[in-house]
């Protein structure tokens, strides 16, 4: 078939994301063998552009996990919770409650603590909650994907550790898109992947561990296979992953990374999506009856959410998804539990532009146009 079926659409969804032209193509690059030397010409740069995004301390290592931020996520809590310790879950969102969940269904002793969504999470509130409950381990969220609501990560583990305790971060959505603060933090664990800010397709989880961390998984029992964090390790100091990669992805991720941090620069795309943040931020304030749902000072800079006027429904922001589709774009019409849990209270319902990635300000410009035309129509 010469043609592709399919739809061309630009994503401007929360991942999948919009993958620059040379990232694609190089997905059709040679295979190689990943125990072979070919592994190590993809694999070591991979592994040092990592550091260099992240900001990552010198006795930092890194790991590349098959599959996405979720095996990360469960891999921190299979390696650094041991038997019979807390795990105290900060949740803004539906992405923290899924962190809660995943410990739950490993048997772990979890206690949740939720703020509402479209809030940051308070320092006074997690310092009572480590008081009340005195957890070993603590799991924060730095951005969360469901409301762009992103916490202060340096703030927050800062009062985890003063109470000895690990932090666990997911940073899945933000790393690529914005200072990890890994370093300035102490955290422990910092989740991500590669389809969301690095501008990648899923395939790879990645996990920052610290030498505590590493300590702390020698006396975990039950460890698990892919989420024995030192299992993991052994093949990271040879650039490798623990199982067989996807080679495409493998890839595409050299051709990415190299682009990040030698082509456009970290402190470059940092500044690209604040901007775009501020882009997104403001198309809400002049829309009549619509503004932004996360917390102000707390904005993401990879999503931004906005509420609807009274009246609209997530019905209607589902409609609004077609209409945009005929326009060539993937609308984001809200994460849809978040919705249903407002509109059940008598709230407007969130949706949500993603600015992630490789978007560009030109790019989100045109975007912000015709959505605006669809939302007003």
């Amino acid at each position: 078939m010469s043609d592709a079926p399919f739809s061309d659409l630009k994503l401007f969804i929360t991942g999948p994301t919009y993958l620059r032209p040379e990232v694609r193509a190089a997905g059709a690059w040679p295979e190689y063998g990943h125990r072979d030397t070919e592994n190590a010409k993809r694999f070591r740069p991979i592994f040092e552009d990592l550091r260099k995004i992240a900001a990552l301390p010198d006795d930092y290592k890194t790991i590349l996990f098959l599959g996405s931020g979720s095996t990360a996520m469960e891999a921190a809590l299979r390696s650094l919770v041991a038997e019979g310790e807390t795990v105290l879950h900060v949740s803004v969102g539906a992405f923290g409650d899924l962190w809660h969940k995943m410990s739950v269904e490993n048997g772990k002793k979890a206690v949740l603590l939720s703020f509402e969504p479209g809030r940051a999470i308070d320092p006074a509130v997690l310092e009572a909650a480590l008081v009340e409950h005195k957890p070993a381990v603590v799991a924060i969220t730095h951005n969360e994907t469901s409301t762009g609501v992103a916490n202060d990560v340096t703030t927050l583990s800062r009062c985890i550790k003063a109470h000895g305790a690990l932090a666990l971060v997911d940073g899945v959505s933000l790393l690529g898109g914005a200072p990890s603060q890994i370093a300035t933090s102490g955290c422990d664990m910092y989740c991500s992947a590669t389809q969301k800010s690095l501008g990648l397709h899923a395939g790879f989880g990645i996990g920052f561990v610290s030498p505590a961390a590493i300590d702390k998984a020698r006396h975990v029992t039950a460890r698990g296979h892919a989420t024995d964090i030192l299992s993991h390790l052994e093949r990271a100091e040879k650039f490798q992953t623990q199982s067989t990669p996807n080679g495409a992805l493998g890839n595409q991720m050299f051709v990415q990374l190299e682009y990040i941090v030698h082509g456009e620069g970290i402190e470059a795309r940092f500044a690209r999506h604040a901007a775009m943040r501020e882009m997104a931020v403001n198309f809400l304030r002049d829309l009549p009856g619509f503004e932004p749902f996360a917390q102000e000072g707390f904005r993401s800079p990879t999503v931004t959410t906005g509420v609807v006027p009274q009246g609209m429904t997530f019905v209607d922001l589902k409609a609004v998804k077609e209409v945009m589709r005929q326009r060539g774009y993937l609308f984001d019409p809200g994460y849809a539990k978040l919705n249903e849990d407002l509109e059940s209270q008598g709230r407007p319902p969130v949706f949500r532009i993603s600015h992630m990635g490789d978007i560009t300000p030109a790019m989100l410009e045109g975007y912000l146009g015709e959505l605006r035309r669809a939302l007003l129509r």
